[in-house]
């Protein structure tokens, strides 16, 4: 069966059609009744016409299998672009091309070497810095900015608020503190896996934004 066969059965489901609606709606759209007989663009003319009548195709979730010493920094900053905008695909697959595209090596459990390691997770931090703003390697003095995750979610921030400065922080610290559930937080005591969670929140609203996905 093709994916858009299999797709239309699922939108079926999903909208709630039975079998003569469903196949009243192929007739009037394609003149035929079953998906089988259909040309894969007549295919898909019925399943945009079903996406615009609330049919939400279920997303590919992200592939899993990155192995080796630097496959957990490389994948958190590919998220991290992601959750900025400037990564589309957030998938460990896109990710791998990447890192080809950088080292020459085809994945992350053959970086063995710190200098090919640099390659990738450099070359994704600049792209991150110039597409996004984020502060690597400069904390411009403010002891809370030592860590990447903190860095990523105060350029977030700054997309959503570019009127926000260090100094003036335009609500940031209240968001942060309602965001890991507590009254007021010390931003320099935040754990990774708290900014982690405000990264991920800021990522929903900055895609939203710009209109990613």
């Amino acid at each position: 069966m093709s994916s858009s066969i299999a797709a239309l059965h699922v939108a079926k489901k999903q909208l709630g059609l039975d079998d003569d609606t469903y196949r009243a709606k192929l007739s009037n759209l394609t003149g035929k009744t079953s998906a089988k007989d259909m040309s894969e663009a007549e295919r898909q003319k019925v399943l945009t016409v079903f996406r615009n009548d609330g049919f939400a195709p279920a997303e590919a979730k992200p592939t899993t299998g990155l192995a080796g010493k630097y496959a957990k920094k490389l994948q958190a900053l590919w998220i991290a672009g992601h959750n900025l905008g400037v990564v589309a695909d957030r998938r460990d697959a896109a990710l791998l091309v990447f890192v080809k595209r950088q080292t020459g090596i085809d994945h992350t459990r053959f970086l063995r070497y710190p200098d090919d390691a640099a390659k990738a997770i450099e070359a994704l931090k600049g792209w991150l810095r110039r597409e996004a703003g984020v502060m690597f390697g400069n904390t411009n003095g403010q002891e809370w900015l030592a860590s990447d995750g903190a860095k990523i979610a105060w350029a977030q921030w700054k997309i959503l608020h570019p009127e926000a400065s260090l100094m003036v922080r335009k609500g940031f610290d209240a968001e942060v503190s309602a965001l890991v559930g507590r009254d007021a937080v010390w931003l320099a005591d935040m754990k990774p896996r708290e900014w982690q969670t405000v990264m991920n929140d800021f990522g929903r609203r900055v895609r939203a934004m710009k209109g990613v996905k």
